[in-house]
């Protein structure tokens, strides 16, 4: 028997376009200026006395908020990379 070779993944394109890459980073911006608004309302909320599921739902929103900057900066990265 022969053994197979591994399937090799596909190669991304290496550059942005140009045109896209600056729309891509106005959308990047107003897209942290939004989670900016969501993270600093959600801190605001921890600084008041809330109980039970409140409580909870801030502390979703904050994992949430974190999550979605996370992501924000790994695609800025990409962009920063490929452009």
């Amino acid at each position: 028997m022969t053994e197979s070779s591994p399937i090799q993944p596909q190669p991304i394109a290496s550059t942005i376009p140009a045109e896209l890459s600056a729309e891509i980073r106005r959308l990047m911006h107003d897209l942290s200026n939004a989670l900016e608004i969501v993270l600093q309302a959600g801190y605001l909320l921890t600084t008041t006395e809330t109980e039970g599921p409140v409580k909870e739902w801030i502390g979703l929103l904050d994992t949430g908020a974190q999550q979605a900057l996370g992501i924000h900066r790994q695609l800025r990265e990409y962009i920063r990379l490929h452009s």
